[in-house]
């Protein structure tokens, strides 16, 4: 199992990994970790929203919460119970970020470009904080 304050600061992390990258001219990887960070932030609220103190993170833990073991972020904001906040509140900054698949990772090298690196960079670091 993995703490909720651990999963935040992973989020956290994560986010500021891709501006290095994005510094780097690793357009790729940056927008890739922040689809990770907003994750792992779901994860986290998800749990807060529980009143679990911890997240599965092993197989054998996941055995009984097959439902969260899930990368896909509607799914994921869904069961965070912040679904109508975050679309209603933060509707672009959401939209910027929910085109995020686990898949991307796989991507092409040269398929994300800088302007859209910056701005999944921003969606995602408000999206954590608000989460």
């Amino acid at each position: 199992m993995i703490s909720v304050a651990e999963l935040d600061n992973i989020a956290r992390a994560r986010i500021e990994d891709a501006k290095v990258l994005l510094t780097a001219g690793r357009y790729d990887g940056a927008t890739y970790l922040c689809g990770y960070a907003v994750e792992v932030a779901l994860k986290a609220r998800i749990c807060r929203t529980l009143n679990w103190t911890e997240f599965p993170s092993t197989g054998n833990e996941f055995q009984a919460y097959r439902s969260f073991q899930t990368h896909e972020l509607d799914v994921l904001l869904r069961l965070s119970g912040q679904e109508a906040r975050t679309k209603q509140n933060y509707f672009s900054l959401w939209n910027a970020v929910a085109i995020w698949k686990v898949e991307s990772r796989y991507n092409v090298v040269g398929t994300v470009q800088q302007p859209d690196a910056t701005a999944m960079i921003q969606a995602a670091e408000e999206l954590v904080a608000v989460l």
